[in-house]
């Protein structure tokens, strides 16, 4: 079963402080423990929204704002992690992405990579990657199927070599949402109307019972100081 963990962001990221380094110590020997094991499959963070856009269409209305910015719609219904030149290269993939879904939103995150937090020097020619966060709405809410207009433009992404990776999610009442700070949390069932917190990262993870996914995701969001985490079910293309 594949699940992905959603981590909210909170006051010092948008404030652009780093994460403190027994954060990056015990979050880095996770993910490293959890890739040995085979549970973990995928995942990246964010930077703040001050670096990132959203676009939204209607038709032949196109908008585009730039962060930073408060929540609004954040409840997600699929992501794309793609290559592009510059934000506004990825804003360009994002327009075209809401062309073949037949309008919407979608979030554009820079990534955060391994040089950005001081682990190493960029690579020359190092390539810029984005996190392409489609939102949910009605219609996704209740189970409409993915335009084949959309899976076209992603497997042509795929081609060119931009899509990296992509992930589509169930609708929200499958999902669950930990909220709470460093000391009682709590577990709330879907379905979401809303979600008014900022995605800061993701993780992507196979395990074989909701149970376990739950263990899983109280221990991340343990190392995180109890930032929100949302986790929604993955589904198979």
């Amino acid at each position: 079963m594949r699940h992905i963990v959603m981590h909210k962001v909170d006051a010092k990221m948008e404030a652009n402080i780093p994460p403190g380094e027994r954060i990056m110590k015990e979050m880095g020997g996770f993910i490293q423990e959890q890739l040995k094991s085979g549970v973990f499959l995928d995942g990246a963070g964010l930077h703040r929204s001050a670096l990132r856009a959203r676009v939204r269409a209607s038709g032949k209305d196109v908008q585009v704002t730039k962060g930073p910015y408060a929540g609004g719609n954040e409840l997600i219904a699929g992501m794309a992690m793609t290559v592009a030149k510059g934000l506004d290269g990825a804003v360009a993939q994002a327009k075209e992405l809401l062309q073949a879904m037949g309008g919407g939103e979608i979030e554009v995150g820079p990534v955060v990579e391994p040089w950005d937090l001081g682990f190493m020097a960029k690579p020359d020619g190092a390539a810029e990657r984005f996190l392409l966060l489609q939102k949910g709405d009605a219609a996704f809410e209740a189970g409409a199927p993915r335009p084949a207009a959309e899976a076209k433009f992603l497997a042509q992404l795929k081609a060119d070599g931009a899509l990296q990776s992509a992930a589509r999610l169930a609708p929200s009442k499958r999902g669950l949402r930990l909220r709470g700070g460093t000391g009682k949390r709590t577990w709330t069932d879907g379905p979401f109307t809303e979600s008014k917190e900022l995605i800061a990262g993701y993780s992507i993870i196979n395990l074989p019972t909701r149970e376990a996914v739950v263990a899983w995701a109280e221990r991340y969001a343990g190392i995180l100081d109890g930032n929100e985490v949302d986790v929604r079910e993955v589904l198979d293309d």
